[in-house]
């Protein structure tokens, strides 16, 4: 079972995996983080981040929960971000749209 990190122990430029789907991330995304929508995670491995381990976000916890899983087993080192994107705002933390200006988390 991968760890679980809270968004409180990531800086606010952590390079984070996003696994949200593409107008939840055009919304609103946490300005270090790769867009990789959980459906096509497993076509693209070799986009990964570097960095071990690699924190991965959804907006709540469950997909991001279930890749963490599935990216365990594949042998890769990662940590699901507990509440996910809504924790991450909550706690006031950066989020940038898909034009760079401030976004939301839908």
């Amino acid at each position: 079972m991968p760890k679980i990190v809270k968004t409180s122990e990531l800086a606010d430029d952590a390079v984070l995996l996003d696994v949200r789907e593409q107008d939840e991330w055009d919304a609103g995304h946490a300005p270090g983080a790769v867009h990789i929508p959980l459906g096509e995670v497993p076509q693209r491995l070799g986009e990964l981040p570097e960095g071990e381990p690699l924190p991965v976000i959804c907006r709540s916890g469950n997909r991001s929960g279930r890749a963490a899983d599935w990216l365990e087993q594949q042998g890769f080192e990662v940590a699901n971000v507990e509440g996910g994107m809504k924790q991450w705002a909550f706690e006031g933390k950066p989020v940038v749209g898909a034009d760079g200006t401030e976004g939301q988390v839908i």
